[in-house]
C-alpha cells in the first residue's frame, strides 16, 4: 500500500510521540535547538499545532502556535501530545480534507499543503526534542525525503533568520542522512 501524505504525518507523529514519552521529568525545562523555547515549550508548540490544524479542518476555532499562549500539555505531556496527534490525523483523513482550503498561520493553503507542513514541523521539532533530551528519533528516510522535497519547493520562500519562521540554512554534505539535511535546511546544525 503506497504511503499517502497523511500516512507520512501519522508515522512522524508516532515517532515524535515516542520521543515525548521518553522525556524525563528533569528535562522539561531544558534548552533546545530553538533557543527561545524549552523542551516543554517545543512539545507544547507541537501539540498546539496539531490542535490548531485539526480545528481549522473541522471548523473549530484554533489557537496561536506560540507556546506562551496556552498550555496544551497539562500534567500528562505525552498523553496530551498523542491525543492531539490522533485528532489531527483523524481530521486530515476526513473525506475532502486534502482539497479543503484552510487559513493557516502561513496564509490560505490547501489541505494537501497543510498536511505536508505539519509533517515537516513535527519532523524538525521532534529532532529538536531528541537532541535536547539525548535521544534518537527514528524517522523512515522516505518520509524525510518527501518532506525535504516539500521544504525545498514550498518553504524556502518563507525565509530564515530574524524575520523568518526558522533560521538560515546551514551547510550539510549531500550524503548526510535525510533528517540532517532537512534540519540543516531549516537552520539547525546537525551533529557532525
Amino acid at each position: 500500500m503506497p504511503n499517502t501524505p497523511v500516512d507520512d504525518l501519522d508515522v512522524s507523529l508516532q515517532a515524535v510521540g515516542d520521543v515525548v514519552a521518553r522525556i524525563r521529568s528533569d528535562q522539561w525545562q531544558g534548552v533546545t535547538p530553538c533557543s527561545a523555547w524549552s523542551v516543554r515549550d517545543v512539545t507544547n508548540h507541537l501539540a498546539l499545532g496539531s490542535r490548531l490544524f485539526a480545528g481549522l479542518l473541522t471548523g473549530r476555532p484554533g489557537h496561536p502556535l506560540d507556546p506562551g499562549y496556552a498550555d496544551a500539555l497539562g500534567d500528562d505531556p505525552a498523553g496530551a501530545y498523542r491525543a492531539y496527534a490522533t485528532d489531527v490525523v483523524t481530521a486530515f483523513r476526513r473525506p475532502g480534507a486534502l482539497e479543503q482550503v484552510i487559513e493557516a498561520p502561513v496564509g490560505a493553503i490547501p489541505g494537501i499543503a497543510a498536511v505536508q507542513l505539519r509533517t515537516v514541523e513535527d519532523l524538525v521539532h521532534g529532532w529538536d526534542l531528541a537532541v535536547a533530551t539525548g535521544q534518537y528519533v527514528d524517522y523512515p528516510d522516505d518520509i524525510v525525503e518527501r518532506a525535504l522535497g516539500f521544504t525545498r519547493e514550498q518553504l524556502a520562500g518563507l525565509g530564515g533568520g530574524d524575520d523568518g519562521p526558522f533560521g538560515p540554512a546551514q551547510p550539510y554534505p549531500d550524503d548526510a542522512p535525510p533528517i540532517d539535511r532537512l534540519v540543516a535546511l531549516l537552520g539547525r546544525r546537525p551533529p557532525g
